[in-house]
Order: C-alpha cells, then sequence, then structure tokens
C-alpha cells in the first residue's frame, strides 16, 4: 500500500469514526433520528447546510470544467448566493411551520400545507427517484479519485466498498447528530486544502497566482473570452444556472429539510444565509486550477475530472495527496450521509408510514442500507447506468419549486392539491421527455435546460387545473378534504408528540409572520 491510499484509507476511518461519536444516546423516535431534537445551533447548522457547497464532483468538475471550458466556468459561481438571499427569508418560514407541525420532511410539507396524503406520497416518492442518481455519483465519484490518485484501478472499487459500509454504519448509528459530526472535519479539511492548493500549484506551475492568468492569456486568449463553440454554450449554462438556482432556493432538494428542521432557532438560519455565500466564494479556488491545467501537457490524461488530481500529484509529496482525496472522499461521504437520510426518511414518514416509531425507525434504516446497497451495485456493475437520470436530478426536483412558492403565499396555499399535483406531473413529463424522448436521447431544446422549460409548463398546468376547479366550484372550503384530513397531525400515520400538534391557527400565524 503506497503512502497515498494508506493516508486516504486512515482518513475515510477517521471521518466514518467522527460520525459514530455524533451519537449522543439511541434515537428513540423518527423525529430524534432526522432533525436531532430540534436543538442544533447556528455553528451545527451552518456545517450541515455548507455540506452541500462541495460535493465530489463540485471539488473536481469545477477544474475540469475551468480546463475544458475556459472562463464561461464562472457561470457556476452566482446560483449558490443568490440562492440564500431568498433562503435568509423562506428557510425561517419553514423551520417556524416545522416546528408548529412536526414536520420531519419536505413530504410532511406539502401532505399538511395542501391537506393532502397523496400529494406528500407523491413529492416523496419523486424525492426518492431524484436523488437515487444524485447518491451513486457521490459513491462513483470517490472511486474516480482514490483511482486517479493512486494509479490503480482496484482500489477505486475497492474504496466505493468500504466508504459505502463507513456511511451505513454512522448513519444508522447516529443518524444527523453523525452528519454534523463528519461535516466539522470535512468543512475544515476543505479549508486547508484550498489554502495549500491555491498556493502550491500555481507557483509549481507557472510562478505564481498572478501568473496563471498572464500565460494562459498569452497562450490561449480564446479561454478568458465567452463564446458559443465546441466547448461552452451560454445559453445552456445560463439556463442550467437558473433551475439551480431555483432549486436551492425553495428547498425542492428532499436532504435539505433535515438540516433546516434540525435548527433550534431562526437565527442560526439566517447566520447560514449570510456566510455561506461567503464559502461558496471558495470555489473560484478549483476553478484556478482548472486554468493552471491548461499550461500543463497531459493535465486532463484522466479526464477533465482528474484534472486537479493530476495536478496535485505532480506538484505535492505523498502524504499530502493523501490528504487532498481524504479531503475529496469527505466530500462524497458526508453529502451521501445526508442524501441517504432524506431519503430513508421520506419513505418512513410519506410512502409506507407505519403506525409506531420502532417501526418507522425499522422501515427507516431498511431504507438507509437498500439505498446505498443499490447506489453502490450500480456504481461498480453498470457506472453509466444513470448518467442521463443525473440531468434529472435537479432538472426533475426543480419542479417542486412552485407549489412550494404556492404554498408560502398566504394564510392557504394559492392554489389546491390537485393543481399543485398537477403542475408537478405536467413538468416531470416534459423533463423526462426532453432528456430521453427522442429515440432514448435527449430532444433539442434550443439549449435551453430542461428543467427550466418544465418549470413553465408546471406552472401553466397548475394555474389551468386550479381555474378549472375554481369555475366548477371546488375552491377552497368547497372541498370536504380541505380541512378534515390534512389538519390532522402531520405524520399521517406516525405518531407525532402532542406538543406539536398544533391547531390550523398556529400554521396560519406562522404564514403571517413569514410574510410580514
Amino acid at each position: 500500500m503506497n503512502t497515498t491510499l494508506a493516508v486516504s484509507v486512515v482518513g475515510m476511518l477517521l471521518i466514518a469514526a467522527l460520525g459514530v461519536l455524533g451519537r449522543r444516546k439511541p434515537a428513540a423516535s423518527l423525529e430524534e433520528w432526522t432533525v436531532g431534537g430540534r436543538r442544533f445551533g447556528a455553528v451545527t447548522t451552518w456545517f450541515l447546510n455548507a455540506g452541500e457547497v462541495y460535493t465530489t464532483f463540485t471539488f473536481l468538475g469545477l477544474a475540469g470544467l475551468a480546463y475544458v471550458s475556459g472562463v464561461g466556468v464562472v457561470y457556476a459561481l452566482p446560483y449558490l448566493p443568490l440562492a440564500y438571499v431568498g433562503l435568509y427569508v423562506i428557510a425561517p418560514m419553514v423551520w417556524r411551520l416545522g416546528k408548529d407541525r412536526g414536520y420531519l420532511t419536505q413530504g410532511d410539507f406539502f401532505a399538511d400545507r395542501y391537506g393532502s396524503r397523496a400529494l406528500g406520497t407523491l413529492t416523496a416518492v419523486l424525492g426518492v427517484a431524484f436523488l437515487l442518481p444524485y447518491l451513486q455519483l457521490q459513491i462513483t465519484g470517490l472511486g474516480l479519485v482514490v483511482e486517479l490518485a493512486t494509479g490503480d484501478g482496484s482500489s477505486g472499487t475497492a474504496s466505493m466498498v468500504a466508504a459505502s459500509v463507513l456511511i451505513t454504519g454512522f448513519v444508522l448509528w447516529s443518524g444527523i447528530g453523525g452528519i454534523a459530526r463528519a461535516a466539522y472535519l470535512k468543512d475544515a479539511l476543505m479549508v486547508i486544502v484550498l489554502v495549500v492548493l491555491v498556493v502550491a500549484i500555481p507557483a509549481h506551475f507557472a510562478g505564481g497566482v498572478g501568473d496563471v492568468t498572464r500565460q494562459v492569456l498569452d497562450a490561449h486568449p480564446a479561454k478568458l473570452s465567452v463564446h458559443d463553440d465546441g466547448t461552452f454554450d451560454r445559453t445552456w449554462f445560463f439556463t442550467s444556472m437558473v433551475t439551480s438556482l431555483l432549486s436551492v432556493m425553495f428547498m425542492t432538494m428532499p436532504q435539505a429539510w433535515p438540516s433546516v428542521l434540525s435548527a433550534k432557532d431562526e437565527r442560526a438560519l439566517r447566520h447560514n444565509s449570510i456566510w455561506i455565500p461567503f464559502y461558496s466564494a471558495s470555489q473560484a479556488i478549483p476553478m484556478l486550477i482548472g486554468f493552471t491545467g491548461i499550461l500543463v501537457a497531459g493535465a486532463a490524461s484522466g479526464g477533465p475530472n482528474g484534472v486537479l488530481l493530476h495536478l496535485t500529484n505532480e506538484a505535492l509529496p505523498d502524504w499530502l495527496v493523501g490528504v487532498v482525496v481524504t479531503t475529496a472522499a469527505a466530500c462524497a461521504m458526508v453529502p451521501s450521509a445526508g442524501i441517504v437520510l432524506g431519503m430513508s426518511s421520506l419513505v418512513a414518514r410519506n410512502v409506507v408510514r407505519p403506525r409506531s416509531d420502532r417501526a418507522a425507525l425499522m422501515v427507516n434504516h431498511g431504507t438507509v442500507v437498500g439505498a446505498v446497497a443499490t447506489a453502490l451495485v450500480l456504481g461498480i456493475k453498470r457506472p453509466d447506468a444513470l448518467a442521463n437520470l443525473l440531468l434529472l436530478t435537479y432538472s426533475g426536483l426543480a419542479q417542486m419549486a412552485p407549489a412550494l412558492l404556492y404554498a408560502l403565499t398566504g394564510r392557504r396555499p394559492l392554489v389546491q392539491a390537485w393543481s399543485a399535483g398537477a403542475g408537478i406531473v405536467a413538468g416531470e413529463a416534459v423533463v423526462i421527455w426532453l432528456t430521453f424522448g427522442d429515440s432514448g436521447h435527449a430532444v433539442d431544446t434550443g439549449h435551453v435546460n430542461a428543467g427550466l422549460i418544465g418549470l413553465a409548463v408546471n406552472i401553466a398546468v397548475g394555474l389551468l387545473v386550479e381555474a378549472a376547479l375554481r369555475a366548477t366550484g371546488r375552491a377552497h372550503g368547497a372541498g370536504a378534504a380541505d380541512d378534515a384530513e390534512c389538519r390532522e397531525p402531520v405524520a399521517a400515520g406516525a405518531s407525532v408528540p402532542s406538543s406539536i400538534q398544533t391547531s390550523q391557527t398556529s400554521v396560519q400565524t406562522s404564514i403571517q409572520e413569514g410574510t410580514a
């Protein structure tokens, strides 16, 4: 075992060990396991939310994108800061409702606000389906990192298996508390490694940071201008940025809900919205590494995503390369843990709906094992089987945004459950057709992201269905199911502490405070 691999193995074990230590006591309920008793302060909440800033392919993919498309990569920078401007308002509103009504998942929100268990189940099923390729991507990316860094193909597969076992173990043992503890190490390592890389790699290959852009301008001036060619598509990048912006701002990714609902107060969430954009600005560092790679012959010998690791191997000693690999592994393991926690909570809470806390935990834990195992097997046996489905993760989940916005616009949702559900289904159908409709290949959309087109159809269909319902007398208050089913305890089959089974008035007050 070489030094790089040895340090990487020790690093992954350390990440898992911290995850195990995140358990204070055995979780007595799904609420304790998923949102940690809603007791996390500003620091812990920040680390949980910051975990989404850097995943494996953010860390490696931005460098590869800069290498391929040049300055066009900066289109990837604005959407997170802009999204957190909106989250400064939206996240506290969701938290207040969650605290009052006992939400644990995105599905709880939709089921309760719209008075429809069916809508809660629909959004939960879609959330699980669209998150699976994202989970596989993280696990596959970890294997790629180890393989590229060590030059040993078998080490990549072995590391995927080991990481999957470790992730499953500490998530089952500790729940969200373990994810938070592992996130501490992940982001601390991230800061250290970014500082090392931004100093060492430009200095080694170009003489310094300032020399990188000067040499790129001299040798590859086209890389510093934005233009549509075979390497960069302005329309696609811009519309994809807008789709990602809406997806993050309106919390359409199910794994974002536990980290928000676990906060002990609104102040913690507002601090996140202020400081995470500053942290996300550090994504410019992997981009700079990609620009450096443009100057180095053979930098992309392992593919564009391998540029950062190729330069790291050339510029740093083996033990320090191992630290970089550990950091990249953490960028896979911590987000993977959050993803699988979000998936399993949706299944236990909004799909299966067991009657007891014990049964809910059993369903939840079984889903954790099943989801990770499925993603691992697909990653090993069919690494490209879900490649196209990954396109649906953000575009598909973005279709939840209009329904969430409708539900936060006043005392009642702007539209009814049938309208919101019809919009979501129509939007998803359009996204799937545009992605796979032409004999298994993407339909030409004029380079516009399919998710944005789906959102337009989503909104149009939702409002048309609502207009039809109102024209036939089925407006709010006319339907028997409006309050009867949904204003029961939000768990929809699971037990909920009596302290959080509040009245409809409490929900209305929360909405009014959030929109004041």
